[in-house]
């Protein structure tokens, strides 16, 4: 079969992000208009600027994976253990037998960004250190005496391609891994590779996804010193407001997503259930962040699919409502659907979960596939003033029909990695 002739389809979503821990929760909050983010309660914020994030509350990874596996999650990052979290919840909801499946056919493709350390196990080699001087290091004695106060397995639990290589030897997938370090993007590019690999007939299904946590106390500190962040403390849920003029940054978040990407024949073979397919992906570099490297990934969506922009029903934005970033997306997405603008309204999710960074991209698609199942697009939150700069129409109020087929993911970094996938309704 030549790769023209192969298709890529989902057949199980997993999902554990900060509007719920299964697909029903995730659309009863999407569909009541329900924020995920709160005040953080897995640690006393009270001494950081920003208090409050899209957090996943009582998560405990234990309750998603067998017992034999339970013991491994203790050399887990809270990032990977939502990534295998999620990742059996995509398999369980795929209905895939794994003595069934070719373990050499089945591949694993992972967007991951940096794990932060937990405060824990870096504090007392800080301490002994630090020579009494808060905020210095001696690295001598750093070298000399910090170390060894370090857990001798501590790097394992903190490495980016620990996500895919867990999830790899739970499930005994032997065909091509991956990890994408691509940051808010890392999900999505990941998808990609894994829908060019189904496609040259080299593998025939994939675990496939991103997942991280910034809610962590040292991720936190950095992201507060670094990154244009929402403050509004006393009003958390109506913090995240993509393209709204009253936008004051991003608000931070943690979660997993994961889909059962397979070969539609191989998928119709067990007679699974599908949930939609994916049609085209784009990639590209945004230098200057113009909008118009963003605009040249969805073009290469779209002529992938075979399709022209007005053929979209919605556009699944980045949205991250940041001042800059929201204005360059608008002109993206204005340079290819112009004139069709009105007709294509724009959702971005992060305005109910915040930015889940590598985990973003899958979970936000999670959003549209749900809106597909069930007809009906839900609306963004918080968006109340259109901002001039930019010129996109976003879904507000109630719930809106979906007339068409097609949906439109988008995604980028603030370095201008950029990328694009178009997913059909399966009827």
């Amino acid at each position: 079969m030549t790769s023209s002739e192969r298709r890529a389809v989902v057949t199980g979503i997993g999902t554990v992000n900060p509007i719920g821990t299964d697909l029903g929760t995730c659309w009863d909050s999407l569909r009541e208009g329900k924020s995920g983010i709160h005040t953080i309660q897995n640690f006393d914020p009270a001494g950081l600027p920003v208090r409050f994030a899209g957090e996943v509350v009582n998560f405990d990874a234990k309750q998603f994976v067998d017992k034999k596996d339970r013991k491994s999650l203790r050399m887990m990052a809270r990032s990977i253990q939502l990534a295998v979290a999620a990742a059996q919840l995509a398999l369980s909801d795929s209905q895939a037998q794994i003595d069934d499946l070719d373990p050499t056919r089945f591949g694993v493709e992972f967007g991951a960004s940096l794990i932060a350390s937990e405060l824990e196990e870096l504090g007392h080699a800080s301490l002994v250190s630090a020579n009494g001087q808060p905020g210095i290091v001696d690295l001598g004695k750093w070298g000399s005496q910090g170390l060894s106060n370090i857990p001798p397995l501590w790097m394992l639990k903190y490495l980016p391609n620990m996500l895919a290589c867990h999830i790899s030897i739970m499930h005994n997938a032997q065909g091509p891994n991956n990890t994408i370090t691509e940051s808010d993007v890392a999900g999505m590019l990941a998808l990609g590779e894994a829908f060019r690999i189904l496609r040259r007939n080299q593998a025939d299904y994939f675990l496939v996804g991103g997942a991280e946590s910034r809610i962590n106390p040292l991720s936190m500190v950095r992201q507060c010193l670094f990154q244009p962040l929402s403050k509004r403390n006393e009003e958390p849920a109506k913090a995240c407001r993509p393209f709204d003029r009253q936008r004051d940054g991003m608000v931070l978040g943690e979660g997993a997503s994961v889909f059962m990407l397979e070969d539609l024949n191989h998928a119709q073979k067990r007679q699974a259930k599908i949930y939609g397919e994916l049609v085209g992906f784009g990639a590209a570099f945004d230098r200057g962040l113009t909008g118009r490297g963003l605009a040249r990934a969805i073009r290469a969506a779209l002529s992938e699919a075979e399709i022209d922009p007005q053929d979209i029903d919605h556009i699944n934005a980045n949205g991250a409502g940041t001042i800059p970033g929201d204005v360059w997306e608008a002109r993206g997405l204005h340079e290819v659907f112009g004139d069709c603008r009105p007709s294509v309204p724009v959702f971005a999710a992060k305005s109910y979960m915040g930015n889940l960074g590598a985990g973003s991209g899958p979970t936000e698609i999670v959003a549209s596939l749900l809106a597909l199942k069930h007809g009906q697009l839900p609306a963004t939150l918080n968006y109340q003033e259109p901002d001039p700069a930019c010129p996109v129409t976003v879904a507000t109020g109630e719930l809106r029909s979906i007339s068409k087929p097609y949906f439109l993911k988008t995604g980028f970094t603030e370095l201008g990695q950029c990328a694009a996938a178009v997913f059909r309704r399966w009827e």
